[in-house]
């Protein structure tokens, strides 16, 4: 199962999310990954992850067949839409720089690409031999947008930050004329699906309407304005007669072209985080795309509030937790931006947390006996979040001197939180101990079930073992020696044994009972270990590292495992945990989160 990420946006810039002809999915892109989800059902999704560098802009071919992907380096890959294993069919550099815009013609021979390239801001060609169908010129700065009228005589229309939009005829295509009727950059421009109109969406808060087949403009939409704010993304209605526009002004607008005024207005909220920086107008749907990522479903017949919201993670996941709540099974992930989202783990339903929580990077959670969340962050704090609620407001937050890096909590209200350089010990939820300069660099922590003993992992490459005595931390004296420093440490469920990671691609098992002594090694990993969980089994565990692999060990034989290649492809694994015996649940920097069935 994939719960996918949402799109990666950035603030004053157009977001393009790409329609299938079929109707079914839609894509966007968020890393290096492009996402494609089905458009009626979204949590049925799939990523493709075969770009090194960032992927800007996604578009399916007319046919359906095909995705035309474009990166930040200019790179453009042509793959199957059809097979899971999502195929390369042509790889091509139209120019050296970040690929902003993608347009087919109608028989999916020909592919127009612009962006911000060293000598030339756009490329036109055929698909299958990458031969140049004519040139785009009559731009002196970096295009933003293109588009190709779909019925024949072909036309192509681009729009750039030189305040202009350009028009060609072909193939070949060339230069016609230059329009200059907008005061600012140019942000979208694209033909009616019928080819008779098409519309340039700009900076300065206007729309214009063109005749589609000679460029003569018709009306500017709205009049003088359309919108408040700068508008970054238009989309036309299947039947070419309405028009969807998103603005910075946090709204969105359905037009009606030919009479020339506003059907609907969608106010989408009143933070900068609801600036509108895409939408798409598929079959019955309405999407926008707002600056916090969300994908909202609009509503023609309620516009105050949209149908419904598709939530997730826009950043880089740093850990996850899992946690059963009536029954159902909950994923918890907290991001870099320092959001905590909730998945039920059966459905991919989600949501975030209300109210004011973490302002940086969430580094760890776990859940405690009393039902709650408790997450340490780096803005120095750590907070406990009841789980029945899921509310920051009126929860409790523990502020520390310093930052932790890692919490984890046992039995009793007790919970120990490393931070660069110092140890402290909470009881209900207030601190009673601080272990000032131990003399090595803490890392990692674990608290044994029991509940009497703490683990804590060094950069040194030693694990040290303390008892809680009333509200203070004892050193028992204990050096445990792992192969490398220590990047994670767990006790089993039933407290019997400690298995330790570490940079040096080595996990270390030991046996509690008998004095900690060595138990077992297990190699197999290529790059740092960064994360364990014991399956609650108590016989198999789980690790993840900076080689992108997960192997899920048996503790009896370390000959014994189950490998999981290319977990989150070309990202390396942050975190992962077990929902029941066979389950496990794996995040990563692509931002999405990913359920394994696990047999043995």
């Amino acid at each position: 199962k994939v719960f996918a990420s949402l799109p990666q946006v950035e603030r004053g810039v157009s977001k393009i999310i790409g329609g299938d002809p079929k109707g079914n999915n839609f894509l966007y892109t968020n890393g290096k990954c492009v996402v494609l989800r089905n458009i009626d059902n979204p949590a049925v999704a799939d990523i493709y992850t075969e770009h090194a560098h960032q992927v800007v802009v996604a578009k399916y071919a007319p046919s359906g067949f095909y995705v035309a992907s474009g990166d930040v380096s200019g790179k453009l890959r042509i793959w199957d839409t059809t097979q899971k294993e999502h195929l390369l069919k042509y790889e091509y550099q139209p120019f050296a720089g970040k690929i902003k815009d993608i347009a087919w013609t109608e028989d999916s021979k020909r592919i127009a690409v612009v962006g911000e390239g060293r000598e030339k801001f756009g490329a036109v060609f055929l698909w299958d031999s990458g031969s140049s169908v004519g040139e785009i010129t009559g731009h002196n700065k970096v295009i933003n947008s293109v588009d190709i009228k779909q019925t024949r005589p072909y036309r192509l229309v681009t729009g750039s930050d030189d305040n202009c939009a350009a028009f060609f005829e072909g193939p070949p295509f060339k230069f016609k004329f230059t329009i200059g009727d907008h005061g600012r950059f140019v942000n979208c421009v694209r033909f009616s699906p019928d080819g008779n109109r098409f519309a340039t969406a700009s900076a300065d808060g206007q729309i214009f309407i063109y005749d589609g087949k000679t460029g003569e403009k018709i009306c500017a939409l709205g009049g003088s304005k359309a919108h408040d704010g700068g508008i970054y993304a238009i989309s036309w209605s299947p039947d070419s007669t309405h028009l969807l526009s998103a603005s910075g002004d946090k709204s969105s607008k359905i037009w009606d072209v030919s009479a020339n005024s506003v059907v609907s207005t969608f106010p989408m909220g009143s933070t900068v985080l609801d600036q509108q920086l895409g939408c798409l107008w598929q079959k019955d749907h309405l999407l926008s795309i707002s600056l916090s990522g969300f994908i909202n479903y609009l509503d023609k017949n309620n516009p105050s509030k949209p149908l419904r919201v598709i939530k997730g993670h826009s950043k880089s996941i740093q850990c996850l937790t899992v946690h059963k709540n009536g029954g159902k099974s909950y994923i918890y992930s907290g991001s870099h931006d320092g959001h905590i989202n909730y998945w039920d783990s059966e459905t991919g339903e989600n949501d975030s947390f209300s109210g004011k929580g973490h302002t940086n990077q969430v580094s760890r959670m776990t859940v405690d006996e009393s039902g709650q969340l408790v997450s340490c962050s780096m803005d120095d704090t750590v907070r406990y979040t009841n789980l029945a609620l899921r509310d920051y407001s009126g929860q409790g937050v523990v502020k520390l001197d310093v930052q932790p890096k890692c919490v984890a909590v046992g039995p009793r209200g007790y919970a120990v939180v490393v931070c660069i350089g110092q140890i402290v010990l909470l009881k209900d939820q207030r601190k009673c101990f601080s272990l000032d300069c131990p003399g090595y660099e803490p890392e990692v922590v674990a608290v044994h079930p029991g509940g009497d003993t703490v683990a804590i992992g060094g950069a040194d490459g030693n694990v040290r073992i303390y008892s809680i005595l009333g509200t203070t931390l004892k050193d028992e004296g204990k050096l445990l020696e792992a192969k490398g420093p220590v990047t994670d440490v767990a006790y089993s469920h039933d407290g019997a044994f400690l298995a330790v990671c570490d940079a040096s691609k080595v996990v270390t098992v030991f046996n509690v009972a008998d004095d900690y002594s060595e138990n077992n090694v297990f190699y197999g990993h290529h790059a740092k270990i960064v994360c364990l969980a014991w399956s609650p089994d108590n016989e198999h565990f789980a690790s993840g590292g900076m080689d992108m692999m997960v192997y899920v060990w048996t503790l009896s034989d370390p000959e014994t495992r189950v490998k999981i290649q290319d977990a989150h492809r070309l990202h390396h694994v942050s975190s992962l945990a077990w929902l029941d015996e066979h389950t496990l649940v794996t995040t990563s920097h692509d931002a999405s989160v990913k359920e394994w069935t696990i047999t043995y």
